[in-house]
């Protein structure tokens, strides 16, 4: 698996007290892979609606394809330890749709994505049709327990 040089200082901030610096849009996943059986971390980007987190990832990366068919991971966010829940949409449609919520809620994060938003603040339907083309979703739920 490809890892970003900066990647293992990001893992270890996540972890550490200082966490604040990125822990508003990053957090840190942590999940087994299916054909290896081991655990893997990376840190990624989030939306987050009450317990539920949502991260938009290429489709040509390979880490999503565990959470086909859902699995059980962890979560570092803000500092905390959360047992919790993924599951991928790859379907086009769910995509889009996912991928619309997401920034309209985090319009700050369409540039970094090529999406435009309109005079409303409201991402850009082509845009996003363009982008959902080569993007998965993966919703994770926290147990609340």
């Amino acid at each position: 698996m490809a890892q970003a040089w900066y990647n293992p200082f990001v893992k270890l901030l996540l972890r550490s007290p200082l966490h604040g610096i990125m822990s508003r849009s990053t957090m840190l996943l942590t999940y087994t892979g299916r054909k290896s059986g081991k655990q893997y971390s990376l840190p990624i980007g989030f939306q987050c609606q009450g317990n539920t987190y949502t991260t938009i990832s290429y489709r040509s990366r390979n880490w999503w394809r565990n959470m086909r068919g859902g699995a059980n991971v962890t979560l570092i966010v803000k500092g905390e330890e959360h047992a919790a829940f993924s599951e991928v949409r790859e379907d086009h449609d769910a995509v889009l749709e996912g991928m619309y919520a997401y920034f309209s809620a985090a319009p700050q994060e369409a540039r970094y994505f090529q999406i435009t938003l309109d005079e409303d603040g409201k991402p850009n339907k082509q845009d996003l049709a363009r982008e959902a083309a080569e993007r998965v979703l993966i919703k994770t739920r926290v147990d609340p327990s």
